[in-house]
């Protein structure tokens, strides 16, 4: 009999594997300060706010549309279900090269953070190419087997990112100082840039929507996958929320702009070591390092279960949907992303790009913009599929559902149109934004035109064989 996929993750496995995606520890130290010297503003809990709402709106026309995508493509197979296979097409190639520019960009810097904590604990400094080469090897163990272990090893790395986060939390609340309330105020976020500020509060949250990659892995995928949705985006939006005013009030609301200006990467694991012990900002330090291979280890199954999909569907060689008859994982999908990975990873290294000025801020900059566009196309395909007549009669939207949707696009498109307008500063100067933004409209129309069956096809096609199967499987 032809070995399927383990389906026992549950809500709390696939929560565990998007929040870790979002890394929060890393938000928190690293992000926040960028958030507050790019905006020139103190009003981060109201970015934070703007983009939960907006991506809490998203998620009921992405939950309501769930039951209706027979497979595990996110993105794809929405748009494919929405707005027709070609759209979904190019959006299936779009999220294969966002993804992938993601997991590189993590591991590239993940290679700099550790050697510098190496450095700071031996005096040494090993090549930052090694350490990501090395840390590729540990993911590459991982996403082999079963995905339980992978959530297992998530699991224990969020629970240590959330304590910190909520250990710095608490130390600001009791360290005697008299927290300030003007960082809730509406009206600071609007002070400097917003829309910018906006943009890299929304970039926090990446990884919630990976909820839907893992159906075919989840117990009950119609109850598991919203469910691990709405608490995924709830809980990422009230920690940050909460985070961002008490970081805030802890670095002082006069001067945390030319401080987050001044020493961006340093100023919060200080105030760590501040309010909780000095040794606590080496543990978040530490904590970092942990939270970007936990990014990473995501980003690398979120890759691994799209080429699963479209093996599936005859977009990529189906050997690619082959599943370990031990392990009942998607072994080959995810030994293709570990190569891919180390191969853009080594280029790189060979053109002699810089791991953080180069790779990671072209890299992420670029996938950054394609995710938000895969976004946007995914609200459009919800709307679209509500009208049409793919949605039978008794099962179309509420209007609640479209009213939603609707309005989780238009936030969508306006987070769309500033990233775009600021692509320049996402991959470091105007030509590389020509550059990127071309190649990623290549990509998108490249897609358009790859094989494959839709999604209706291929749930069709998996009915009429489920009785005949013959054994496919790959060798430990």
């Amino acid at each position: 009999m032809e070995p399927t996929l383990n389906r026992r993750l549950g809500v709390a496995g696939i929560v565990f594997m998007v929040i870790a995606a979002a890394a929060p520890i890393t938000v928190v130290a690293a992000n926040f300060p960028i958030i507050i010297l790019s905006s020139s503003s103190i009003g981060v809990p109201s970015m934070v706010l703007a983009a939960t709402v907006i991506l809490l709106l998203f998620a009921v026309g992405y939950t309501w549309m769930t039951p209706r995508v027979p497979d595990a493509g996110a993105f794809y197979s929405y748009v494919d279900r929405g707005l027709g296979r070609r759209t979904g097409l190019g959006t299936a190639a779009i999220a294969l090269v966002c993804y992938v520019l993601l997991t590189v960009s993590m591991t590239c810097y993940l290679g700099v953070q550790a050697g510098n904590l190496i450095n700071l604990w031996f005096g040494v400094t090993p090549p930052w190419w090694l350490i990501s080469g090395i840390m590729i090897a540990i993911v590459a163990f991982l996403g082999y087997r079963d995905i339980e272990l992978s959530a297992k090893v998530l699991g224990v790395v969020l629970v240590l990112e959330v304590v910190a986060v909520l250990a710095i939390d608490l130390g600001v609340l009791f360290s005697g100082e008299e927290l300030s309330m003007k960082p809730l105020f509406p009206s600071e976020a609007l002070v400097g840039a917003p829309g910018l500020g906006l943009l890299f509060a929304f970039l926090g949250f990446f990884g919630f929507e990976a909820t839907a990659v893992f159906r075919n892995e989840a117990k009950n995928p119609e109850r598991t996958v919203p469910r691990a949705t709405y608490i995924a985006v709830i809980t990422i939006g009230v920690l940050y929320f909460i985070s961002s005013w008490l970081v805030i009030s802890g670095l002082g609301v006069d001067t945390a702009v030319a401080d987050s200006n001044a020493a961006p990467d340093s100023i919060v694991i200080a105030l760590a070591g501040n309010v909780v012990a000095p040794i606590f900002a080496d543990i978040v330090q530490v904590l970092v390092v942990t939270s970007m291979f936990a990014c990473m280890l995501s980003f690398h199954n979120i890759v691994t279960r799209y080429l699963f999909t479209l093996g599936q569907r005859g977009v990529l060689p189906k050997r690619l949907s082959d599943v370990h008859p031990k392990h009942h994982a998607p072994s080959r999908a995810s030994l293709w992303v570990t190569i891919i990975t180390a191969v853009v990873v080594l280029v790189s290294a060979l053109a002699q790009l810089d791991p953080v000025t180069q790779i990671y801020t072209w890299y992420s900059g670029a996938g950054a913009v394609g995710v938000i566009f895969m976004m946007a196309l995914t609200s459009i395909a919800v709307i679209a599929f509500g009208r049409s007549s793919k949605a039978a009669s008794d099962t179309r939207p509420p209007v609640g559902v479209v009213v939603a949707a609707v309005l989780g696009g238009l936030g969508l498109l306006g987070v769309l149109a500033i990233s775009v307008s600021n692509l320049p500063v996402l991959v470091g100067g105007v030509t590389e934004s020509f550059i990127w933004g071309g190649v990623l409209v290549v990509v998108f129309i490249g897609g358009m035109f790859l094989p494959g069956r839709t999604s209706v096809e291929q749930a069709a096609l998996v009915e009429e064989r489920a009785a005949h199967a013959a054994p496919v499987g790959i060798d430990d």
